[in-house]
């Protein structure tokens, strides 16, 4: 069995070597900087060799320094029932995340771009649309599966980083104005889709009345 080289010998100096190379890589991202290998390493004042014994890539380290979020849902533990007021959560707790970690988030998209989709990072393991599925949970059996399956993807298009950066770096808005229409949006097109689906509802019970 390989035993990690982190878990041998000086194990606190070693932790301590790895929080200088994830503080390094915050930094740079901080200050618009996409990071290194070679960057991370000199920020944080080691060699470039070092740095690869305690991540074998870039994906690797920009996971490590990314903003760690594990929930499966946003909705805490007495979520309300009405579906607005779940979806309302959700979308408040993540355009607070894209304003906390604007840069980390920035940094990932641009790998996107390059075709670099580092796995352990929230927006390339499904986590916002799992948060959506759980806040909308309540239309199960009130939609259908594919009008459902719709809104879920519209609204995660809606509520990302890359929403954001439109919004601030294309239509020029302060950061607050495009969280907030970000928010709007998402709750905008939830609203859109149950007003059709009752309309839907009422138009079949006007028709099977005549």
């Amino acid at each position: 069995m390989t035993v990690s080289y982190e878990l041998t010998g000086r194990t606190n100096q070693k932790a301590r070597t790895r929080e200088a190379l994830i503080a390094a890589t915050r930094d740079l991202l901080a200050q618009g900087v996409v990071p290194t290998m070679e960057g991370a390493a000199a920020t944080a004042s080691v060699s470039r060799t070092t740095a690869y014994r305690y991540f074998r890539n870039l994906s690797a380290l920009l996971a490590a320094a990314y903003p760690h979020v594990e929930q499966r849902s946003l909705l805490g533990p007495d979520p309300p029932v009405d579906p607005a007021a779940r979806l309302a959560i959700v979308v408040e707790d993540h355009t607070r995340r894209i304003l906390e970690n604007e840069p980390e988030m920035r940094a990932v998209l641009r790998l996107s771009l390059q075709g670099v989709r580092p796995p352990g990072l929230p927006m390339h393991r499904g986590l916002r649309i799992a948060w959506i599925e759980d806040a909308l949970a309540p239309l199960r059996g009130q939609m259908a599966e594919d009008e459902l399956r719709r809104l879920i993807h519209g609204i995660g298009a809606t509520l990302g980083i890359e929403a954001f950066v439109w919004l601030t770096d294309i239509a020029g808005l302060q950061r607050e104005q495009a969280a907030a229409i970000i928010r709007a949006n998402a709750l905008g097109l939830l609203r859109a889709a149950t007003a059709d689906e009752n309309r839907t509802a009422n138009d079949g019970e006007l028709g099977g009345s005549c």
